[in-house]
């Protein structure tokens, strides 16, 4: 997999002066090019360039490879700050016990800091009776607050041939 934008590091740095950071990420000033490199040299490790997009340069004293490497693995699996959205699919017909069991699991993707996406679709009859579907989804959600407060992050609306709302646990 190649890097989508070019990493610099030691002497392919072009700056005149950068901003160093240690590897603890604690901020050590702003030096010339050349002192720099002598700082992360006397560490046995490479200066190399965070971000060019502001003056002077910031630069990381840290190992080049173990730097790819998490650049890498951060290109890969992306993860948004906020968690993944998960999925529970209820039914037009579903009985109080399968409600509580997909309760449990919704809990359970609230507690790993996961969203919710809760949707019930309808089928043949079912679209004429929307208001006794909108009264699940309600029951529901009202079951997850028992235990847990949300926050719903997309009303309950119906989309076509289905409701769907998407909740996430309060902070």
């Amino acid at each position: 997999m190649a890097l989508s934008k070019r990493v610099y590091a030691n002497n392919q740095i072009r700056a005149k002066e950068v901003r160093v950071v240690d590897s603890q990420g604690q901020q050590l000033g702003v030096f010339p090019l050349q002192e720099a490199i002598k700082l992360a040299q006397e560490k046995s490790l490479d200066l190399v360039q965070i971000t060019e997009k502001v003056d002077p340069p910031v630069c990381k004293i840290t190992d080049y490879g173990k730097h790819l490497y998490h650049q890498k693995k951060k290109e890969k699996n992306p993860k948004s700050a906020h968690g993944e959205t998960k999925g529970i699919r209820l039914k037009f017909g579903i009985s109080s016990h399968d409600m509580e069991t997909r309760a449990k699991s919704a809990l359970k993707f609230l507690d790993k800091g996961n969203k919710v996406k809760i949707e019930l679709p309808l089928r043949g009859r079912q679209k004429a009776l929307g208001d006794f579907a909108r009264e699940k989804m309600i029951h529901f959600v009202e079951m997850i607050q028992e235990t847990t407060q949300v926050k719903i992050e997309k009303e309950l609306k119906r989309e076509g041939q289905r409701f769907t709302m998407i909740i996430s646990k309060k902070q």
